[in-house]
């Protein structure tokens, strides 16, 4: 037998014999959720970025599906890096977490409100339903139709076929990527806690820096990682060419040039960022939001294909998504309205604003593997501080409401890509 026809049983449909929806896989499932939910804070929290954790649960699934069950299969483990992937998606929200502490650490800014667990379960599981449900046409969109990459999931659904594939080659693919893992693992560690690399952040030599600033040369760089180097191979040269470009313009052009006008009197980070983070983030909605407007037709053509999907078909029927949006919201609106304060006008207006926000985190996370959360929780901030000056809390709550959906959309479409990619589709 040859090493194509080994794998390619693997790449195929799911058997009429293989279970999918299992005691085992939803035990795993809940297992690794725990695992992702419980550890991702603090790697957020740390890196400051969530790293890919579609691969990492499904190789915890494989761990304790695959090596304890011989009649063990992708289609199940499939459901466990779903459990996975969504902890985490959930768990990232750390972030906004943070955020209430740290406004409640300024007196100056009279922000007093204090999340307990049960408000921030309530709010965090409404908003985030809301997001699952806004994305169910969305993915169908951007996954099926405009087949976008979502580098994670295509590197999660190799990961599933790989893992639950027969024959020497594919052991030798699954020994490349055991490599790949260690060394990826071994260099986070050395660039982070060892120190031992120069520095994550790569200092310009002056001589480039002198041209534009009279100043200190600004401390650009580079993050050494091998996930940010596959990443960046699943994208293409287009996406790495135009980040690049905008990375050079921000930080090499721009920052030098508002040091030397005396706009910015130290180049940092910090004071870099407040100045090209709102031109940046205007530029990213618009792209946004002018690719789906120009791919209209193939949007109709999703809705047309929702519109007729029936219970037990592999699309969600259009009245099951209507429903949920409905439910969804109006329990987001009961929960801000009674236990964070939030008058109903603020939460439908901030729904309202958050779907287009969605549909541009969506686009950009299916291009650049970046899912770009703060940016829209930033945006929707600066359309609160317009609707409601001074009102702190309206605007944190607001922004929550960004993110939450925003977090749960895409781990939606991270999930789905795996099942599409691996055959394993109906699962997600």
């Amino acid at each position: 037998m040859s090493g194509e026809e080994a794998i390619e049983p693997a790449a195929g449909k799911r058997p009429p014999d293989a279970q999918e929806f299992t005691i085992r896989a939803v035990i795993a499932g809940m297992l690794v959720a725990a695992i992702i939910g419980g550890s991702y804070p603090y790697v957020v929290m740390k890196l400051g970025f969530g790293p890919n954790i579609s691969v990492v649960s499904a190789f915890f699934g494989y761990l304790m599906l695959g090596i304890l069950f011989k009649s063990f299969n992708r289609w199940e483990n499939n459901i466990v890096q779903t459990a996975g992937t969504s902890a985490g998606q959930t768990a990232f929200l750390c972030v906004l977490m943070a955020a209430f502490d740290f406004l409640a650490q300024d007196p100056d800014l009279g922000f007093t409100m204090q999340l307990r667990p049960m408000q921030a379960f309530a709010w965090l599981t409404c908003a985030g339903a809301l997001g699952v449900f806004l994305a169910v046409p969305m993915r169908r969109h951007f996954v099926v139709d405009e087949k976008l990459a979502y580098p994670d999931g295509i590197a999660a659904a190799q990961t599933l076929i790989v893992l639950d594939s027969r024959g020497t080659e594919a052991r030798d693919v699954a020994k490349a990527m055991g490599v790949g893992t260690g060394l990826s693992a071994v260099m986070m560690i050395v660039r982070e806690d060892a120190r031992v690399l120069p520095a994550s952040m790569w200092r310009l030599p002056e001589m480039l820096a002198a041209p534009w600033a009279s100043g200190p040369p600004l401390a650009v760089g580079i993050s050494w990682s091998l996930l940010n180097l596959g990443s960046g191979m699943l994208v293409g040269m287009r996406i790495n060419t135009s980040m690049m470009i905008g990375m050079v313009t921000s930080w090499i052009v721009i920052g030098p040039m508002l040091h030397e006008r005396g706009i910015v009197e130290e180049l940092t980070r910090r004071n870099v960022t407040l100045w090209v983070m709102w031109p940046a983030t205007g530029m990213l909605i618009a792209g946004g939001l002018t690719a789906l407007a120009l791919r209209w037709k193939i949007l109709v053509k999703t809705f047309r294909n929702l519109s007729g999907a029936a219970v037990g078909s592999e699309d969600f029927p259009t009245r099951w998504v209507i429903g949920g949006i409905v439910l969804s919201s109006l329990a987001l609106i009961l929960v801000q309205r009674f236990m964070l304060d939030m008058p109903v006008w603020m939460t439908i207006v901030a729904i309202i604003f958050t779907i287009p926000l969605m549909l541009v985190g969506l686009r950009v996370l299916g291009e650049t593997n970046w899912g770009p959360i703060s940016a829209l929780s930033n945006m929707m901030q600066a359309v609160f501080g317009l609707i409601a000056p001074g009102n702190v809390a309206a605007n944190m709550v607001a922004s929550g409401v960004t993110g939450s959906v925003a977090s749960e959309s895409e781990g939606s479409c991270r999930t789905t890509r795996p099942g599409t990619s691996s055959g394993a589709r109906r699962s997600t």
